[in-house]
């Protein structure tokens, strides 16, 4: 592990390191309408004020990375930017979003605080550097195929450009058809480099493709996970919340409810403070 760990400030607001109290990332996993979106940031802000707990408002405005053609896929990257703003604007919260290519990068970085690297194109040579040079903080997600060493290069393809604001997001391995398993020794091969280390807890129960034509997943154990990864000590964690999960367009099966989200981040927040001697 390593002994000096990386700070990443987020947008001037606060700083995330492997030594620090954790932080969320949190939100539905695709836009799906305006109100939708305002609803959910509005509830999440509430949350983690109450907690104390320093928040990332995620969703994306695209969904390219889907088990079938008849996917949704969200409300289109223009639409996107504007809920985006309307969402800072109004909440006064900092946000996260997939990029999938390299043009999206120029049309969203003025306006989200930290670009996300899908976990299937996290060895893109291209969109790993396009984003370091945007000059943005980078969260990147460890592909499911991928050992946690390789990481290491991930984040030195992204450093290239001068850009150290980095965060490395450990989201489960491939394991046979349909199956996603934790390896909790992951989390500090990972932090051995220093960078603030994320755990997705929600993807991590996740079936990819589980469901034929959608994944699956089992959110029953989003609690088992997050427990098993804070206890070994990370920045931060990740969860796609929803209102509705069952109706949700895409990984439902996953996500969290709303409802039980604040009582869930608590019992984190405890081992976090243990954990961490805080």
């Amino acid at each position: 592990m390593s002994e000096i760990f990386k700070k990443v400030n987020i947008s001037g607001r606060f700083d995330v390191s492997n030594s620090l109290p954790i932080f969320v990332i949190a939100g539905p996993c695709v836009m799906e309408s305006e109100d939708h979106v305002m609803f959910m940031a509005e509830e999440l802000k509430k949350i983690t004020e109450r907690l104390k707990i320093h928040f990332v408002f995620k969703s994306s405005f695209d969904k390219a990375n889907r088990t079938s053609i008849r996917s949704a896929r969200g409300v289109s990257i223009d639409v996107g930017c504007k809920i985006f703003e309307k969402v800072k604007k109004t909440f006064d919260v900092p946000t996260i979003t997939d990029v999938h290519e390299t043009y999206q990068i120029d049309i969203v970085k003025d306006i989200v605080d930290v670009l996300q690297i899908p976990a299937f194109l996290s060895r893109q040579t291209d969109l790993l550097v396009a984003a370091g040079k945007s000059g943005k903080i980078i969260n990147v997600k460890k592909g499911q195929f991928m050992a946690p060493d390789d990481m290491k290069n991930v984040a030195e393809k992204i450093s290239s450009t001068g850009n150290e604001k980095i965060l490395l997001c450990e989201r489960g391995a491939c394991f046979g058809y349909n199956r996603l398993v934790n390896d909790m020794t992951a989390l500090p091969i990972m932090e051995a480099t220093g960078y603030p280390v994320v755990f997705d807890a929600t993807h991590s129960v996740q079936t990819p493709g589980g469901n034929g034509t959608c994944s699956g997943g089992h959110r029953e154990f989003v609690e088992t996970v997050a427990r098993a990864a804070t206890a070994v000590g990370v920045a931060g964690l990740f969860f796609e919340v929803h209102d509705n999960p069952d109706q949700a367009p895409c990984d439902g099966p996953n996500m969290v409810y709303l409802s039980k989200f604040e009582q869930l981040l608590s019992n984190l927040q405890k081992i976090d403070s243990l954990i961490k001697n805080l």
